[in-house]
Order: structure tokens, then C-alpha cells, then sequence
């Protein structure tokens, strides 16, 4: 039972490796990877403090990076620089998942429409996980970040961790994990 659990761990270590691995396979997927990347960081760092987003972004959209720029400094003053990798790396997953979400749907839509419907819950999972702590801000629940332990990173933890978990089970999506898997 022991030497089952080690290949189970084994496969899914691979199996992560290759899904982060996946948008460096060409320039196109690394692009839109970077490009999902950036968005969710400013769509994160954005909605954890809302008020202070619109209030910017009414007077002038043209003053989006001032907003990023210090609401990321505000991000590091209240949770460190824990807090500030913490997005990043929420970011960064996001812009894998979506990347590797992308080719599944493509395999997916040649294949068949059952093997979509296992591909789709996946991206909502992933969509969920990468605004994590700032749909509570975005909700106008701004407080509970600050009544959360440890400033939330915590719930950000939980996502990168849930994430990681379903790269990791998905492997990477040029390869059909059914075919590999004894």
C-alpha cells in the first residue's frame, strides 16, 4: 500500500512539472500565459481594495498603473512581502491554468462534448481560485481580509495550494492522462 501511494505522489509531482511546464512550449502559449498572468495580478491587487480602485480609475482609467503601483506597496505594508508573493504566485498558476484550461478545451472540442464537460467545471475552478481573497473585497467585505488570520495569505495559501492540486491532476494537457496511467 505504501509503494502505491510513493507512484501515486511520484505520478502527480510529474504530472505538476509538466503542467507548469506546458506554456513554455511555444511562444504563443508563454504570451498568453504572461498575458492572463498580468491581468489576474491587477484584477487581485484591484479588488482588494475597491474603493480606493474606483475612486482612481473614475477620475481617470489612464491611472491604472498609479493604482497597481501602490496598492501593491499597500498589499506589501499590511502582509509583506509574504503577501506580495503570495498574489504573484496566485497570478502566475492562474496564468498556467487558463493556458493549459485553453488546450484541454481545443483537444476537447475535437474529441467529443462529454470530455468539454469534464474540461469546463476545471476552468471555473481555476477562475475561482484566482481572484481567491479579493472577491471579498470586491463584495464590499473589505474588513474580513483584516479579521482573517495572518491577513488573509492563509486564503491565498489555500488557493495556490487547491491550484497546484488540480495542475497536478491534470498534468500536461497534450497527453491524455486515461492512455498513461496503469
Amino acid at each position: 500500500m505504501t509503494g502505491n501511494r510513493t507512484t501515486v505522489a511520484r505520478d502527480w509531482t510529474r504530472d505538476l512539472r509538466d503542467a507548469l511546464a506546458y506554456p513554455l512550449t511555444s511562444n504563443r502559449r508563454l504570451a498568453v500565459a504572461g498575458l492572463v498572468t498580468g491581468a489576474t495580478y491587477v484584477f487581485t491587487v484591484l479588488s482588494a481594495f475597491p474603493q480606493f480602485s474606483m475612486q482612481v480609475l473614475a477620475r481617470s482609467p489612464t491611472d491604472i498603473g498609479y493604482a497597481v503601483t501602490a496598492l501593491t506597496r499597500e498589499t506589501y505594508l499590511s502582509t509583506g512581502w509574504l503577501g506580495v508573493g503570495l498574489v504573484t504566485a496566485y497570478a502566475l498558476l492562474t496564468g498556467i491554468a487558463v493556458t493549459n484550461a485553453a488546450a484541454l478545451v481545443r483537444r476537447a472540442r475535437r474529441t467529443s462534448a462529454s470530455t468539454l464537460a469534464g474540461v469546463v467545471p476545471g476552468v471555473l475552478a481555476a477562475g475561482c481560485a484566482s481572484c481567491g481573497a479579493g472577491v471579498l473585497g470586491a463584495l464590499g467585505f473589505v474588513g474580513a481580509m483584516a479579521a482573517l488570520p495572518f491577513d488573509g495569505n492563509l486564503l491565498r495559501l489555500g488557493g495556490i495550494l487547491l491550484l497546484a492540486f488540480f495542475l497536478g491532476r491534470a498534468g500536461d494537457p497534450r497527453t491524455c492522462g486515461i492512455d498513461n496511467r496503469p
